[in-house]
């Protein structure tokens, strides 16, 4: 089987409400799909959804490393040789996470589709139902936080709540924990996120202390990204796990964890890995040094959050997902479907999803058609 063109789509997701989290508030959502043809006739799909606060790309630079830099090298390769594949990529281009996972993925999708075989057989076979996925609450006023948590715990089936902080008000970050709390009880797991936005060291402490009467279960990302070893300061001062996520891109990021035993706990975001093959490596690393993980997401469509869910089935090390992305789009051109708290993975062959391409072309910005140089 060898790769003969590859198209590309630019799109822009549209949200049913805003997403807003320390950085950013977020109406809609840049994505974009990568459709492999092969001379076999079979097809893949891959998804790349940048965020330039996490991996340091923008819609503009992934579009440009995918349709000059990198899918000219992998037109004429096998798709299946899936390590070969990131070889080639790591050669051409340094980081670039979310552009190597639109490959990443497309090239399993076909993996999946030559073989009969979805996803997660290929990765060693179903160890687990589908994790749950936490309801996750944007940085809204305490009163509307509770509100949220509510109805989801008993409207909309989830089984725990997510709540986003680093606001520019420490004390109403506070204030939202407090009342999520109390409107749904001591009985409901509540997990936070600060997405670096306590800035340092000095008032991630000063937060986290307050927030340890209301025992969440992790605090993730208090700190800026490269302050890693920040984590080993706040890990002195209170009894609560620490997640690392935008803290964790790589290998040499989790060998630094695992050597300061910081965190109980790590993120792991195709997008920010370069795919499912990378991110099952982060995994394995992660469970040989006694950390825990999750499969997180950029709020992607059904492509890469279907991706995601077929390596959290299938690693005894990921214990929970956050792959929400298809119910937050009114205009997904996937499939993936859920019985919440969970999604339902098929057993059809590779991602195992239906694209739309009507709905697709809809959305479509800009399209392209690489093919051999």
């Amino acid at each position: 089987m060898r790769v003969e063109r590859a198209d590309l789509y630019v799109t822009d997701l549209t949200l049913n409400r805003p997403f807003v989290v320390s950085y950013e508030t977020y109406t809609t959502m840049p994505s974009i799909f990568i459709e492999l043809h092969t001379d076999t006739g079979l097809t893949g799909w891959g998804e790349a959804v940048p965020d330039q606060h996490v991996t340091g790309e923008t819609i503009g630079t992934v579009h440009t490393i995918l349709r000059d830099e990198l899918l000219p090298e992998i037109i004429g390769q096998n798709p299946l040789e899936i390590a070969r594949i990131h070889q080639t990529m790591n050669r051409k281009v340094f980081a670039n996470g979310a552009a190597k996972a639109a490959i990443d993925i497309a090239c399993h999708d076909l993996l999946g589709k030559a073989t009969g075989q979805p996803i997660y057989q290929l990765l060693g076979g179903k160890l687990h139902d589908v994790p749950p996925m936490a309801y996750v609450i944007s940085i809204v006023p305490p009163d509307q936080a509770a509100r949220e948590a509510k109805h989801a715990l008993d409207e909309t089936g989830y089984a725990y709540i997510k709540i986003k902080l680093g606001g520019p008000d420490l004390r109403e970050d506070i204030a939202r924990v407090a009342a999520v709390h109390q409107a749904v009880g001591p009985d409901i797991r509540i997990c936070v996120d600060a997405n670096q936005g306590w800035g340092n060291v000095t008032t991630a402490a000063r937060a986290i202390r307050a927030l340890e009467p209301y025992e969440p279960a992790w605090v993730e990302q208090p700190i800026p990204a490269r302050q890693i070893h920040g984590f080993n300061a706040l890990r002195n001062l209170t009894h609560l796990p620490l997640m690392a996520d935008e803290s964790l891109t790589d290998s040499n990021d989790l060998a630094q964890f695992i050597h300061d035993q910081s965190v109980e706990l790590i993120n792991i975001k195709l997008m920010k890995s370069g795919g499912i093959h990378p991110s099952r490596e982060l995994a394995t690393q992660a469970q040989l040094g006694g950390i825990r993980a999750q499969i997180g997401s950029m709020l992607e469509s059904s492509v890469a959050s279907a991706a995601g869910f077929h390596l959290a089935v299938a690693h005894p090390a990921i214990e929970s997902t956050e792959l929400s992305g298809p119910l937050w789009f009114t205009n997904d051109p996937g499939n993936l479907t859920y019985n919440l708290p969970r999604a339902e993975l098929t057993d059809r062959p590779g991602l195992g999803i239906d694209i739309d391409e009507s709905v697709l072309h809809s959305i479509t910005q800009q399209h392209n058609e690489v093919t051999a140089p």
